[in-house]
């Protein structure tokens, strides 16, 4: 009996190690946090503009640094100790934070400053984010990488489930400017568990490569190899036709439904239940089917559950349309984040990681910025339902012409 239980605990070994685990928890009360801030700043754009281009376009600026600054934030993370790095970022995201809550509180928040505190809140979240996934990796042992990884997409997806139900009753009970507070409070506990945090000595020798070089080959790393290129290309097209989804949930509550607040935070919570339901099972699907495979049948699948979501014609339906997108969403994307991951040398994986979250970042931004705009001129459903249909003809049309690709048989 020991035996069959020990591979359902070794999902969690990475919580044997203290580090591991302080930075882990610090990390989910204050994506908590963040999450309440998204909830309750997605709803004041929308309320105060009325307007899905403000919606998006607010939540593109969180991502547009991503394009610029993710190859930086790769190369630095190889660079600096990694503790104080981050702790560095964590100060000055608090500070934004700060910024957002005294307008708030003093009645002079708006939407422009919103729009310059999350331009800002981006360029420092990008540069800080190769770092910490570089720092949690230091922090257990090889064996147990996985497990690491595993276990703070689950801590970012559980903040995603937390942090918009608590933003629904703050803002029901004490309004916007308490939900910011509570973001910005949040972040002290990111630099409270790095205090407790003990590094292991890394060789920095290594990193006297200029810093330009260091990018440059990253790149040429990522053209060279035309299955990182493939993967990319599809990360580029699920931000930008699918995932506006996420950014455009208050326009979608409110406009759609005739509801507020409230609805936008269970639809939230919502996806965030089904990316976690998602983690816990993609490990086993991926055994089964392999990685390529299973890359193949989700990208498939994510282009229809999106377009019956954005045709649902209750909030409760659309509840049950964004577990399965959340869950599809997750799966697509951890699975090419993964394969290209597996593509690289360990030294390359931080760069191959920033160009990841670059290609990311700029596809969403764009996406979300450019299908709200059409969507005030010519309909929210039409527009998403539209682009989630577009993305699944261009998966069939890649099916039909390079059959190879869905298979793990490929090169």
């Amino acid at each position: 009996m020991r035996a069959l239980r020990l591979p359902r605990l070794s999902s969690l070994r990475a919580f044997d190690h203290p580090g591991y685990f302080a930075v882990w928890l610090g990390a989910l009360v204050s994506t908590i946090g963040t999450w309440m801030e998204a909830v309750a700043m997605g709803v004041y754009v929308t309320q105060e503009t009325g307007r899905a281009e403000w919606t998006g376009g607010i939540a593109a600026l969180t991502f547009l640094p991503s394009v610029i600054l993710s190859p930086l934030g790769g190369a630095l993370a190889d660079r600096f100790d990694r503790r104080a790095y981050v702790a560095l970022g964590t100060v000055v995201q608090l500070l934004l934070a700060g910024v957002l809550t005294l307008l708030a509180f003093t009645h002079q928040l708006s939407v422009h400053a919103v729009g310059v505190v999350s331009l800002l809140n981006g360029c420092a979240s990008t540069l800080i984010s190769p770092a910490f996934s570089a720092m949690l990796a230091e922090l257990v042992p090889p064996r147990d990488l996985h497990s690491a990884v595993s276990l703070n997409s689950a801590q970012y997806n559980l903040g995603r489930i937390i942090g918009p139900a608590l933003a629904g009753l703050v803002l029901a009970t004490g309004g916007a400017s308490w939900a910011l507070l509570i973001n910005t409070l949040s972040f002290l506990a990111v630099l409270v568990a790095l205090s407790r945090v003990r590094m292991p000595p890394r060789e920095m020798g290594k990193v006297a490569q200029n810093l330009w070089k260091q990018i440059a080959h990253g790149f040429s790393v990522v053209r060279a190899d035309p299955d990182i290129s493939l993967m990319l290309w599809g990360t580029m097209l699920v931000a930008g036709l699918v995932a506006p989804f996420i950014g455009l949930v208050p326009v979608f509550a409110i406009r759609e439904f005739g509801q507020g607040a409230g609805a936008t935070s269970m639809l939230v919570s919502c996806q965030g239940a089904g990316a976690v339901t998602a983690a816990l099972v993609v490990g086993t699907l991926v055994d089964a089917l392999g990685q390529r495979r299973l890359l193949g049948i989700i990208s498939l699948a994510i282009g229809a559950v999106s377009a019956l979501y954005w045709l649902s014609p209750t909030l409760h339906v659309a509840a049950v349309g964004i577990v399965l997108l959340g869950a599809s969403y997750m799966m697509m994307m951890t699975g090419l984040n993964s394969y290209c991951q597996s593509r690289v040398p360990r030294e390359l994986q931080a760069r191959m990681s920033s160009i990841y979250s670059m290609v990311l970042g700029g596809g969403y931004a764009a996406g979300v910025w450019g299908l709200g705009a059409l969507a005030d001129r010519v309909g929210l459903r039409f527009v998403m339902v539209s682009s989630s249909i577009l993305f699944l003809a261009l998966v069939l049309t890649l099916r039909f012409m390079r059959p190879r690709s869905f298979s793990d048989s490929a090169p």
